[in-house]
């Protein structure tokens, strides 16, 4: 039985499920916005709104000059690339402050039909509260 087991496996081994989820979340903080397949988006989610969380908390710390910590943990999850400085650098400054007063569902997926090479479910996920450039484009 499959108790307390909810990791979508994603037809991955553990290692490079891992490394795609990073990346695709790296991606997603820094392009505000990405197209990938259904089952992805939805394994993405949680890492991503976790990250979110991250950020808030440290909002919340920087009184007491403990926001260093969660700085880290950011780090420990996503790397020590120049992407994913860059990455934490515009979570910790841009997205948590504008998620702030929101209590949680900091991301949303818009299904997109299938693809057509193999017709897998392709979907947008990109931040709720994300302000948009203007030059962009309602989807």
């Amino acid at each position: 039985m499959r108790h307390r087991r909810k990791t979508v496996k994603l037809q991955r081994k553990t290692a490079h499920r891992d490394a795609m989820l990073t990346n695709q979340a790296c991606s997603l903080i820094e392009h505000r916005q990405i197209k990938t397949t259904l089952a992805k988006a939805k394994a993405l989610r949680p890492i991503a709104e976790r990250l979110v969380t991250l950020g808030k908390r440290a909002l919340a710390a920087e009184e007491t000059k403990d926001a260093i910590h969660y700085r880290r943990l950011a780090f420990a999850k996503l790397g020590s690339s120049k992407l994913a400085q860059r990455s934490v650098t515009t979570l910790f400054n841009d997205i948590a402050p504008a998620s702030a007063d929101r209590q949680g569902g900091y991301t949303r997926i818009t299904k997109l039909g299938q693809r057509f090479s193999d017709s897998a479910p392709m979907a947008y996920i990109e931040w709720v509260d994300s302000p948009r450039e203007s030059g962009d484009a309602d989807v």
